[in-house]
């Protein structure tokens, strides 16, 4: 079936329109180009990267957004610059956009280059060039990325800034120094540059590609060969102008540029650097010229070589006649004619033939006239003249002097070799310091020397001390005058090169460093000296130790404890013993025990004197003070006493003679201190020991005897009190004395009580035997008797101390009336019980006078092993059957538990009812017997002691009970604690069992804040609500 035409021609007209369009997509695919990276551009120079965009429509200007990824960091890009959107730029970059630091200049419609004028480091990153699209349909790319690198400018080229000043036709050059430290493959370019007339001319460059090429002016010149452009080394480019022209008068300066290769293979420009300028001044001359003369030295010594030049000033000097002649002070010695020829005058000529002089043309402008082997007549003004003729043969037209220069012709110096010795670089304040100055010649003999001694003292500063001149005059610094004058400061010449310097009291501001300095003369024909050398040798340092620093004393004693009679020495050590030889004065000082007063005992001064201290008078005759060779000073003291005991210390001082007739104190040091004990002798006291009792009846004689067993010294004396305590009291009374004179001295109440001095005496029968007699012992004087013995020996000062005291066994003496019958069981016994058990004890009365008789008990303890003097007295019972405690037992434990009961008339008890460990001792009862007498007064007619009943008490065994009860803490800890929580745990459980638990109500009731969930319903329900 066969389509109508009409259909037929659609469907073609369809196909057609169709490929058009496919076409036309396929031409427009769009695609971004950037310059491949990575790009590699200088820290501080201006960088561009250009943009490009293919495949839009021609008629549209397409828009470009630049944009960076920095190194700092890569997940960030950061918008820059847009061509179409002025908000586009981040904050960081804006402050430069606005600036016109960074701008995008646009090429044409479809490429735009992004400039950045001042590169920094912190712009190294990847940058994208974005292209929005414009268009209905995305087709192709719309960006591109590549890499910027930042790298350091490290170009540098140099030229030193410079006046020069030239003639027309010379030659000039100048080098430019270029370098880098670029660690990557570059290039560099050098071009030298002319400005003149403000206007700027290439003269010759190399390029990176290294090519010599010269500017348009120049080469011409180049070929020539008139200029050069010479690369010496790696950093040196040497620019060469010959035949200067008046036009290249100007600056003349250097530029180089680094360049460093794209990946693209394209050379991009690095970094560029401009030199300093360099002032060229050419003058034209014409046919004018101008003579100079310079010297290659102008002091020469004797010997030497003198080489003077003649330089000629004119234009092209090749091609010009001139004749150079030389003159010293205005005389001719000799010429050289345009050919060459020279003639002499005087002896020049035979030098020349010795080979001593020579004249030579160095170039066209530069003539060299070489005298060898000078003399002193040599020396004198030099001047140069220079003659120009038409031609070889013909006279001379013009001629042009230059200026003088003086030339000076010395003795050579003899090259001496300097040398210092010195005694010692480390000594004392006071020593001698010897120095010599060494002066060694070579093969010359030198000329006429004077020696100066210099010092330089810690701060530097350097003197003079005292020189000895050429012809031996010797010229003293004033610092040191005195000193010179009074001998300590000498300046001697010992041999032919030998000077020597002694400083005989070397002092702290001689410390330094010291120098001899050589002078070499010469004498002139006008009788005055030349100084044709000096020479100064090496400095020697000294070090000079203060007497104060080092100058110490120290005291020691073999002997810090002495006794009586004996001996102790105490030595005097001056440090260091180096300065034994120096005059010292050495001072034992003494502080007497108890005290706070010192005194000067003795003093041994520097002239060996011996002085004494007005106020040791216990010193006389005892001490004894030697010096030794090594400056120890020791004293010695016997037959010491304890007025000797006591602190010690000694003085010394140092003193120096300044003077024959002065001695001047230099420093003074005290010693340590040095305590010396003297101990008296140990006394050896002993008295009879051993408790005792003896009956007596009213009217006898009691005799107490006080024997010494021993005594310390044969020679000892004594002194002896007897002291007496009443059998109900503690309270001695000291009856009498004797003292070691035999002097006795009685109790002031007895004496007034016995006037006839019957009643009581002493008696000393034998050397170590005391016997107190009591006549007609009465009641009262019953009680305990012991003796006191002082013990005393004469000192070495012949004075009495006293050594030693000791106190005699206790004896009691019991005093009964004729017919006194009381008896008291005396039964001894033993008895052991636990603690806290009840003790009692028995006081028994066997027999009495009267069956009226009442009777008084006292109650008494003592410790086991004490003496009978230390019994304690418990509690008394008088004979009303009163009990009093005697003492402090009011305060006493054994008050609580102590009672004395009187079972029957003649029976008493002592009743404890808790005994503990410290109850442990003696128990004894002392019983009174009372009677009436005829007027009905009670008296005292006897007494008597029980026997003694030992206690021991055993402590108990330790129970929880008994730590408890015993510590506060712990009870409490055990009962109460545990109490207090039971009761506490109980009242909870009564008060949850009668308040029991009521059912709880809803959370909306119960809770202030609403449950969420409800909320959120209501919340969905309302919205459902507010929807329909």
């Amino acid at each position: 079936m066969e389509l109508p035409r009409s259909t037929s021609l659609k469907i073609a007209k369809f196909l057609i329109f169709s490929l058009i369009i496919s076409f036309e997509t396929c031409i427009a695919q769009r695609k971004v180009i950037l310059p491949e990276g990575p790009l590699y551009r200088a820290e501080g120079r201006h960088v561009t990267i250009e943009c490009e965009v293919q495949g839009t429509q021609p008629s549209q200007e397409q828009s470009f957004e630049w944009s960076v990824t920095l190194q700092e960091k890569p997940s960030w890009a950061v918008q820059i610059i847009s061509t179409h959107d002025p908000d586009y730029t981040y904050a960081m970059y804006g402050q430069r956009v606005e600036s016109g630091e960074i701008y995008v200049e646009r090429i044409t419609s479809k490429s735009v280059r992004l400039h950045i004028t001042n590169l920094r480091k912190s712009d190294e990153g990847e940058y994208k060039c974005q292209t929005p699209n414009m268009e209905e349909i995305y087709w192709g790319s719309y960006n591109a990325i590549t890499k910027l690198t930042v790298i350091p400018d490290t170009l540098n080229a140099t030229l030193v800034p410079q006046v020069i000043n030239k003639v027309e036709g010379d030659s000039l050059e100048l080098v430019c120094e270029v370098s880098k430290k670029t660690p990557y493959h570059t290039h560099v370019a050098v071009t030298w540059y002319l400005e003149k007339g403000g206007q700027e001319v290439q003269v010759i460059s190399l390029t990176r590609d290294f090519i010599l090429s010269a500017g348009e002016l120049y080469k011409q010149r180049q070929e020539s060969g008139d200029v050069r452009l010479d690369k010496m080394g790696a950093t040196s480019f040497r620019l060469t102008v010959h035949r200067l022209q008046k036009s290249e008068q100007g600056l003349f300066y250097c530029q180089s540029v680094e360049w460093m290769q794209d990946p693209d293979k394209s050379w991009q420009e690095l970094s560029e650097r401009r030199t300093h300028k360099v002032t060229v001044n050419v003058r034209s001359l014409g046919k004018e010229f101008r003579s100079l003369i310079k010297a290659k030295e102008v002091n020469i010594n004797v010997g030497g070589s003198l080489e003077i030049t003649c330089m000629v000033e004119a234009q092209n000097p090749a091609e010009r006649f001139f004749t150079v002649a030389w003159f010293l002070n205005n005389d001719e010695i000799v010429r050289m004619e345009p050919n060459a020829v020279l003639s002499f005058h005087g002896e020049y000529g035979a030098r020349e033939n010795l080979g001593k002089l020579a004249v030579r043309k160095k170039d066209d402008k530069e003539y060299v006239l070489k005298l060898y082997q000078i003399k002193m007549e040599d020396g004198g003004r030099y001047h140069c003249q220079v003659e120009e003729s038409e031609k070889v043969t013909m006279g001379a037209f013009s001629s042009n002097r230059s200026e003088e220069i003086a030339i000076t012709v010395q003795r050579p110096q003899a090259d001496l070799k300097v040398e210092i010795s010195i005694s010692g670089t480390n000594i004392l304040e006071g020593d001698v310091l010897q120095f010599a100055c060494n002066v060694r010649s070579g093969a010359t003999v030198p000329g006429q020397l004077s020696v100066i001694w210099q010092f330089m003292d810690k701060h530097k500063a350097k003197s003079d001390i005292i020189e000895m001149q050429q012809n031996g005059v010797q010229v003293t610094a004033p610092p040191y005058r005195e000193r010179v004058g009074h001998g300590e400061v000498r300046m001697a010449r010992v041999g032919s090169d030998t000077f020597t310097l002694g400083i005989y009291d070397a002092r702290i501001s001689d410390e330094g460093m010291y120098s001899c300095k050589v002078m070499e003369w010469t004498a002139m024909p006008n009788q005055n000296w030349k100084l044709i050398g000096d020479y100064v040798s090496s400095d020697k340092t000294v070090t000079i130790k203060s007497l104060e620093s080092i100058f110490k004393v120290i005291a020691i004693t073999r002997t810090p404890t002495a006794r009586y009679y004996g001996t102790f020495e105490l030595q005097c050590f001056i440090q260091p013993p180096i300065i034994n030889h120096l005059p010292i004065d050495v001072t034992w000082k003494f502080q007497p025990a108890n005290s706070n007063e010192s005194f000067h005992l003795v003093t041994f001064s520097h002239d060996t004197a011996i002085e004494w201290g007005d106020k040791a008078v216990s010193f006389k005759g005892k001490m004894i003070v030697a010096k030794t060779a090594s400056n120890t000073v020791r004293l010695r003291v016997s037959r010491v006493s304890s007025l000797e005991a006591g602190k010690f210390l000694c003085d010394a001082v140092l003193w120096k003679r300044q003077r024959p007739d002065q001695w001047v104190r230099v420093v003074s040091v005290t010693s340590n201190i040095l305590q010396v004990v003297v101990q008296a002798p140990v006394s050896r006291l002993q008295l009879a020991q051993g408790d005792t009792t003896i009956y007596k009846r009213v009217s006898d004689v009691i005799e107490l005897d006080c024997k010494i067993f021993a005594q310390t010294q044969n020679d000892s004396q004594f002194s002896v009190s007897w002291i007496f305590i009443k059998p109900q009291g503690q309270k001695e009374i000291t009856l009498l004395n004797i003292d070691r004179n035999n002097i006795i001295r009685y109790n002031e109440e007895l004496r007034a009580s016995d006037q006839e001095g019957t009643k009581m005496r002493v008696e000393k029968t034998l050397r170590d035997l005391y016997k107190l007699i009591i006549g007609k012992a009465e009641l009262t004087d019953q009680g305990n008797y012991y003796c006191a013995v002082t013990e005393w020996l004469l000192d070495p000062n012949n004075v009495w101390y006293e050594v030693g005291k000791a106190v005699s066994a206790v004896t009691t003496v019991q005093v009964h009336t004729p017919d006194a019958n009381l008896q008291v069981a005396d039964t001894n016994r033993s008895e052991s019980l636990k603690e806290d058990a009840a003790f009692e004890l028995e006081c028994v009365i066997n027999n009495q006078t009267q069956a009226s008789s009442q009777f008084s008990v006292t109650w008494f303890f003592q410790s086991q092993g004490q003496p009978k003097a230390s019994r304690r007295e418990l509690l008394r019972t008088d004979r009303n059957n009163i009990q009093r405690y005697r003492g402090n037992l009011t305060a006493d434990s054994h008050k609580s538990t102590l009672q004395s009961v009187k079972v029957s008339s003649n029976n008493y008890k002592l009743i404890m009812s808790s005994v503990a460990p410290g109850d442990s001792g003696v128990y004894y009862c002392s019983v009174e017997e009372w009677v009436t007498n005829g007027q009905n007064q009670w008296a005292l007619q006897g007494s008597d002691e029980s026997g003694r009943t030992t206690l021991h008490v055993h402590p108990s065994a330790v129970t929880l009970h008994t730590k408890a009860c015993a510590s506060p803490s712990l009870f409490y800890f055990l009962f109460v604690y545990p109490f207090i929580i039971i009761i506490a745990l109980l009242a909870l459980v009564v008060y949850f069992y009668l308040n029991p638990k009521k059912p709880q109500k809803s959370s909306q009731e119960n809770h202030f804040w609403a449950p969420i969930e409800p909320i959120t319903d209501d919340l969905k329900n309302e919205e459902d609500t507010s929807v329909i």
